[in-house]
């Protein structure tokens, strides 16, 4: 099976891991925790990094250190994986959802700004307010979508004038960025997910970045139970279970060393692939914008609706791993009553999508695979 992507362990993650079980250093305490979130930061190059168990969790945390609070509303895209509009409900916020661009798969601008223009209003506390629900729109999430930048300046010069805070959601695109500025740098707040799937991996993992001591100081509080006191059980609110172990952050810091030697084969075998797919009729390999440098974390190939499914299993009976790509969140039975603004888009990119093999280990004899399969099926 050639799979959809796997995670690459060919560096110092058995020497790291072995220094904590020697020394007893396993859990949420330990150097390589802080190490790893300060190798984090500097390659990103914000001024604070906090290391949490999952992306979900980064996610989570950054909606509270940003002051989201029950009723509020936060605007996701519908095309994405679910987790960020998940987090929108832990908070007891609601969800707006805004369609997709044709080109990055990412937020529509366009449509964002519409919505913004007509549907809210700003009132003396400096706030925008739906004027449909009449409630407060605290934050926006921006998902980076398989490695490819959001719009950031775009989605600044709509949100900011309203007070709308930017939470990037970075977890697909470590290693990206945007006009020359890495992913996870670009918002008040950015978040990383190490999950086996990812270009770097620490089994689970997350973290949170930003530039605001005072959120970066909130956020570690609520990920250690909001505990205050180093040796009294004092807690002064609600908390969270979400500190990295000390195992996981070693894992991530031996990958990290390899971060950008991955990038770089991710995106010369995304460069393969076009070369490969440009011969093959009715098949397109979505691309970076000019103003964006992919991670390519997953290649996703539009084709005729038509053969979606059939070409899906086609290549798992080819023994080549294929996935469809996300289902519009909006579409799903728990959010199909939330606000969705002129959501066509998504259910298209939808309907004619699919993911193809992505691993770094990728040979440029399996890449020759996948394609000639994909030529092999649409012939018949």
């Amino acid at each position: 099976m050639i799979p959809l992507s796997e995670p690459c362990i060919r560096g110092n993650e058995w020497k790291y891991i072995k220094q904590c079980l020697d020394t007893g250093w396993v859990s949420s305490a330990g150097s390589y925790v802080t190490r790893f979130e300060e190798v984090v930061k500097q390659y990103v190059g914000t001024r604070y990094a906090v290391a949490v168990v999952n992306g979900t969790s980064a996610l989570h945390v950054s909606l509270l250190g940003c002051g989201v609070m029950p009723g509020d509303e936060v605007i996701v895209p519908a095309f994405t994986f679910v987790a960020p509009v998940n987090v929108v409900e832990y908070c007891g916020s609601e969800p707006v959802f805004i369609d997709c661009e044709d080109s990055s798969l990412c937020v529509d601008t366009d449509k964002l700004a519409d919505f913004v223009k007509k549907k809210t209003k700003q009132k003396r506390d400096g706030f925008a307010y739906n004027k449909d629900s009449g409630r407060r729109i605290k934050a926006i999430i921006p998902v980076h979508m398989y490695g490819h930048p959001a719009n950031i300046d775009a989605i600044k010069e709509i949100c900011e004038p309203r007070n709308i805070d930017i939470i990037e959601d970075a977890t697909e695109s470590f290693g990206s960025e945007y006009k020359a500025k890495k992913t996870g740098s670009l918002g008040k707040i950015g978040c990383l997910s190490f999950n086996g799937n990812k270009i770097i991996t620490t089994g689970g993992g997350g973290m949170v970045l930003t530039d605001d001591k005072s959120i970066a100081v909130k956020i570690k509080h609520l990920t250690i139970q909001a505990k205050k006191n180093t040796i009294e059980y004092d807690h002064d609110e609600v908390g969270y279970n979400y500190r990295l172990t000390n195992i996981q952050a070693a894992m991530g810091v031996a990958q990290m060393e390899k971060l950008e030697e991955r990038v770089k084969i991710k995106r010369k075998n995304a460069l393969f692939y076009r070369e490969l797919i440009s011969s093959i009729r009715d098949v397109k390999l979505f691309w970076e914008q000019p103003w964006a440098r992919s991670n390519f974390w997953l290649y996703t190939i539009r084709i005729p609706k038509r053969h979606r499914n059939s070409l899906i299993k086609y290549l798992l009976s080819k023994n080549i791993q294929a996935r469809p790509v996300w289902k519009p969140i909006n579409t799903l039975p728990m959010y199909k009553h939330s606000q969705a603004y002129k959501v066509s888009k998504a259910k298209v990119v939808y309907e004619t999508s699919i993911n193809i093999p992505s691993s770094v280990t990728l040979t440029e004899e399996q890449i020759r695979k996948v394609c000639k399969t994909i030529g092999e099926f649409l012939k018949r």
